[in-house]
Parts: C-alpha cells; structure tokens; sequence
C-alpha cells in the first residue's frame, strides 16, 4: 500500500493539472449528455447565452487563480508535506487513514465555510452571485464571484497548514469537489429510489437543487458540496423543496433581471448592489 500511494503522489506531482483538469472535462461532457437527453426542468433563460457568460467567469476565475496562487492547493499541501506542519502530522496514522481523515475534514471545512458565507452579511454578497443564476445546469457549479473564489482560497491554505493532510489527500478532495459541483448543479433527471440512495453517500442534484430555491429557508438549507453527512448531522438538511422540484422558483427574489442574474458585467455588480 505504501509504494501505491507514493507512486500514486509521484504521478500528482508529475501532472496534477492534466489530471484534474481530464477529470472535470469527462464529468463535465458526461452531465451535459445527461442534461440533453433528460433534463429535470425547462430552461428560463437562453442556455447558449448563460453557458457564454457562466463560462467567461470561470475562465477569469482561473486567470485569476493562476495569477495569485500559482500552485494552488496541492501547491500548499506539497510545501507542508515538506515542512511537516500540521495537526495530522503529530498524529501516527496508517497512510490510507490519513488520506481518508484528512478527505472528510477538509470537505467539513468546506460545509462550513459555506454556512459561513451564507451568514456573513459582507460574504453573502460575494456569494449571492452564485445564487442568482435564474436556472441550474452544469455551468452553474462553477459560476463564483472572483473575490468568493479568493477567499475560498485563502480558507483552503489556512486549513491545509493548521491541518497538514498528504498530497494525495488535498488532491483528491480537489478533485471530488470540481466533479461534485458540476454533478449536483446539473439539471438532470434522475429516478427517485436512485436519488433516495445516492443521498446517503453523495449531494445528488435534487438535493443540491434545493439549496437555490428563492424561499430564504430552503437557501439556508443542504450546504454540502461532497458529501451529505454534514447537513443531515447539523441539522441542516432538507428533503424536498416545498413546491416541489418542477414547481420551485431558482435565484434570489431581489434579483430577477437578465441583465443582472446572466450577462457576466451584471453579474460582477452584484456584490456592490443593496
């Protein structure tokens, strides 16, 4: 088991951008198929007009990650491996053990940053962005304000330090959480007893679909991006929307206009309006 993980750290290291980056097209091809061939919902909006504006914020995202945090997580996981700093790193676990803890912990940090973000008024301007999308798709996993993402960021190497999990382990978070999002945003149709089952081991997308209803109850509900243990744990999870899943309204009811909620100079505004 020791030599697989340490070649499996050597091939991160060797390429872990083509890797992540092969993971999220495949997943990303894959729900878009599924959208095609069973949506969960009609549409509002142009779908060819929000996929070129939730696209472009992705691509200045990852601009502006690029230009910040060169190495990004695994990056700070690489340097604290290397400092031995860390909680985890006082801690004699078997090295599957501590990839396993170190998944589940940085994905709870994750679960709470979000409560987070939807609680702080300063935050939850940055992250209503995300929020008022006037549909959900697989675009929609991946539209954040450029602040959210640098705060996100920011939050990650704080914890990756106080916590010091391997390299294998921040990468397959990484990569459990990009494929996640585009997962459980898609607009996918999905049977019941399926969904029923999922929701136990993953945030399927009828979960997930809840957590942008326009009623403030349910937005404040199912936080998890990963894993849904979290939610059901804290007492913040929430089985169906109350006008069910074809009759509940996406977004935030203070902002229902195309100008705002799709084309991407409106949606950069967002933060900045009362």
């Amino acid at each position: 088991m020791k030599e697989t993980i340490e070649l499996f750290t050597q091939t991160i290291l060797d390429h872990e951008a083509q890797i992540r980056l092969s993971v999220f097209i495949a997943i990303f091809t894959a729900m878009a198929l599924w959208e095609i061939i069973a949506p969960k919902r009609e549409l509002t909006q142009s779908k060819s007009m929000r996929w070129l504006n939730n696209i472009s914020i992705v691509v200045i995202n990852s601009i502006v990650i690029r230009l910040l945090f060169p190495a990004a997580a695994v990056g700070m996981a690489i340097l604290v491996e290397e400092k031995q700093w860390g909680l985890l790193k006082w801690v004699e676990l078997p090295e599957i053990a501590e990839i396993i803890v170190g998944v589940l912990i940085l994905d709870l940090i994750i679960y709470g940053q979000h409560v987070v973000v939807h609680h702080v008024p300063l935050l939850w301007r940055f992250h209503r962005m995300h929020h008022a999308d006037l549909d959900l798709d697989v675009t929609s996993g991946a539209r954040f304000h450029p602040v959210e993402i640098i705060f996100s960021m920011l939050v990650k190497f704080l914890f990756i330090v106080l916590l010091g999990p391997s390299i294998v382990a921040v990468f397959i978070f990484e990569v459990v959480l990009n494929g996640a999002a585009v997962f459980n945003h898609s607009n996918v149709q999905m049977p019941a007893k399926l969904d029923k089952v999922l929701r136990w081991f993953i945030v399927t997308p009828d979960m997930h679909r809840i957590h942008h209803s326009i009623i403030v109850r349910e937005t404040n509900s199912n936080y998890g991006f990963n894993f849904p243990w979290w939610d059901r744990l804290f007492g913040t999870y929430n089985q169906q929307p109350k006008e069910g899943q074809l009759g509940m309204t996406i977004g935030i009811d203070t902002f229902r206009e195309k100008e705002l909620c799709v084309l991407l100079p409106g949606m950069l505004k967002i933060p900045f309006i009362k």
